[in-house]
């Protein structure tokens, strides 16, 4: 269902979509936003910290709450690109913006290592820090980003792979137990 649309342009805003609580990091992107009034910032996603992020946040972030499939698919193959600032295992949210054809920001650390390439499906920065963040959005052209290359990263995280990876793993086992 994600998938790249050509005839969506790239739109003028950054992407969230997470769960609003400390360990995403959302406060993270709410101050490297203060200092980039020029850009938009729109957040997708509800949580108990909503009202504080809410009151740290600038006249260019909005805040949507939850949104539907539908709408979230819209948002997402428009953004210039989804910022995952949190750390985390895996994070399925940046995998969906990718298959949609957006490049990704996201810290250097846990699954985003293994989900954003640098410079092909998006870029990382190194601390969690409004500066590293700065840093990157500083430098960021969307237009540096192929969809299809975007979507490629993607698909080696889908259910196919994974069910051929898992599938293969289990024959190797079943093959050393035999032998």
């Amino acid at each position: 269902r994600y998938t790249p649309d050509p005839s969506v342009p790239v739109g003028d805003y950054y992407l969230i979509v997470s769960r609003l609580i400390p360990y995403k990091r959302i406060d993270l992107a709410l101050a490297a936003f203060r200092h980039l009034p020029q850009e938009k910032l729109v957040i997708v996603g509800d949580g108990r910290d909503r009202a504080s992020l809410q009151a740290a946040s600038g006249p260019n972030v909005t805040f949507l709450g939850r949104q539907s499939q539908a709408k979230l698919l819209e948002l997402m193959r428009g953004c210039k690109a989804f910022l995952f600032p949190g750390l985390e295992d895996f994070g399925i949210a940046p995998v969906e913006a990718l298959a949609a054809g957006r490049p990704v920001i996201a810290y250097a650390g846990g699954g985003a290592l293994d989900t954003v390439i640098p410079g092909v499906s998006g870029e990382h920065f190194a601390e969690q820090t409004v500066e590293s963040l700065l840093a990157v959005l500083g430098k960021f052209d969307p237009s540096a980003y192929d969809p299809a290359a975007c979507r490629k990263q993607a698909e080696r995280f889908g259910r196919d792979v994974f069910r051929k990876k898992l599938l293969d793993f289990l024959a190797t086992i079943m093959h050393a137990d035999m032998g």
